[in-house]
């Protein structure tokens, strides 16, 4: 190796250093006419940290690309990739993902996240009765339960929270699905979807289903197939847990008739709809999860609201809006933007 790439990696290590004592999510290297600025993403703010000379931004980025197996000559195209590295003895997990610009240079992305790691849902949530309420969802023997809201809001560290809970507890024989594995957890069998080796979500639930599984986590509802499949693993006596975009809770319901489901497997599967915000505590600096959980007899209110084609509201105080309203008022809380969990 030539001095000048031991520099580079050493100057790469530092970055990812810094940014992981900063509390930074992401780090961003974007380029302009002759220099690349660095930012830090953290409590969804970018903040600038410095700048880098042309040559040394070029040469960062090949080698960021290069521990994460991309192809170092192209930079026409997206590309996007994986790497591991052990700062401090933690296990960081660096998603790396490289965007070609008008500069006839790469913008480069990392997203930085720590892996085994799956904090207990007591102390992601504002409030303890919402943590309460999503252990016993989760203890269910078979159903779907559903989270939804933005990206960024950290429904996957909250699946993961509620993974770790069956699996310790319970000793639940446990496979995920996701794309990406964002966490790597040692008490769950984790499945990468890779569409290229035809890995699809449809193809790769069909295979854990034959492994029987008491839970299977799916990383995203995204199309019809998937969720018909995911449904079906329910209604077969699996507990199922799974992520959806969707605006609120009842969008979430709507969202899935809109997928084909019917109406009839929704009410025999779904034990619950959760969907989440991030807000800043006063307290601690941190974020902390608000959580509007559709279930009971509210669930059940929805269904036969949608049946009859009546709108639906839940109660003021136990929507997000209402609980936010109610932490901000306390003083606990202020509005913040989106961020991971763990952050």
């Amino acid at each position: 190796m030539s001095f000048t790439e031991t520099i580079i990696e050493q100057k790469s290590m530092q970055l990812l250093q810094k940014a992981i004592e900063f509390g930074a999510s992401d780090l961003h290297l974007m380029p302009s006419t002759d220099q690349y600025s660095v930012y830090f993403r953290k409590y969804g703010q970018l903040i600038p940290v410095g700048q880098l000379p042309q040559d040394i931004g070029d040469r960062m980025i090949s080698y960021l690309k290069f521990l994460s197996s991309l192809d170092i000559s192209e930079k026409r195209k997206p590309q996007s990739g994986s790497f591991e590295q052990t700062f401090s003895k933690q296990l960081i997990s660096f998603r790396v993902s490289t965007l070609p610009s008008v500069y006839l240079k790469e913008s480069l992305v990392v997203r930085l996240m720590l892996q085994n790691r799956a904090r207990p849902i007591s102390e992601l949530s504002l409030f303890l009765h919402s943590a309460n309420q999503l252990v016993q969802l989760v203890e269910q023997s078979q159903g779907i339960l559903f989270t939804t809201g933005p990206t960024g809001c950290g429904k996957s560290t909250t699946l993961y929270s509620l993974i770790h809970h069956l699996a310790t507890k319970y000793q639940k024989h446990i496979i995920s699905l996701e794309d990406p594995v964002e966490n790597n957890q040692s008490d769950l069998l984790q499945i990468q979807v890779n569409e290229r080796a035809g890995v699809t979500y449809a193809v790769g639930l069909k295979a854990i289903l034959r492994h029987s599984p008491d839970v299977i986590m799916i990383g995203e509802i995204r199309d019809r197939e998937t969720a018909q499949i995911a449904i079906e693993a329910a209604l077969s006596g699996h507990l199922v847990v799974t992520t959806i975009h969707s605006k609120d809770t009842v969008g979430c319901l709507f969202r899935l008739l809109d997928l084909g489901i019917s109406l009839e497997e929704l009410k025999q599967t779904v034990v619950g709809v959760v969907a989440q915000r991030l807000v800043h505590l006063m307290s601690t600096q941190k974020m902390t999860a608000v959580f509007e959980i559709l279930s009971g007899c509210y669930l059940a209110e929805a269904f036969r609201s949608i049946e009859y084609g009546h709108s639906y509201e839940l109660p003021m105080e136990i929507t997000l809006e209402g609980q936010i309203a109610k932490g901000v008022k306390m003083g606990a809380i202020t509005l913040h933007p989106q961020e991971k969990l763990d952050r």
